[in-house]
């Protein structure tokens, strides 16, 4: 198997596309014209968002964590850390940690997107 994509679970599907798009460079692959459900390109697998709205008009039920409690987080590998940080910082995410270099040898920093998702921004392991 192949994991094929992520989705997340959001209040507004284009502005979190636009911010994703404007802080860490990702291209949309499509947005529905309802506006419900996009996908962005990241490789081989799609980062999706889905609006809560229409979860519920599907009779699914979505856990609305509390940002400062995350159960999962994405991770964006650069060879550039500060440089991809201040783009997102720039962009409208919120500083969790700064760029901070790890003794196995990765730089790592973390942010938080204006939806509630932890990102981690760092070097490549491979």
């Amino acid at each position: 198997m192949q994991l094929r994509y992520v989705i997340l679970y959001v209040a507004d599907v284009g502005a979190t596309m636009d911010f994703y798009a404007q802080a860490f460079g990702l291209e949309l692959r499509f947005l529905h014209d309802g506006g419900d459900y996009g996908e962005m390109a990241t490789g081989e697998t799609r980062l999706a968002f889905s609006s809560i709205a229409l979860m519920q008009s599907l009779g699914k039920q979505v856990a609305t964590a509390a940002p400062e409690r995350p159960s999962f987080e994405l991770a964006f590998a650069t060879d550039d850390v500060p440089a991809a940080l201040d783009r997102a910082l720039s962009a409208g995410a919120t500083l969790v940690q700064g760029a901070t270099d790890m003794p196995w040898g990765q730089t790592i920093s973390y942010v938080r997107a204006p939806e509630g998702t932890l990102v981690e921004i760092c070097t490549p392991t491979d």
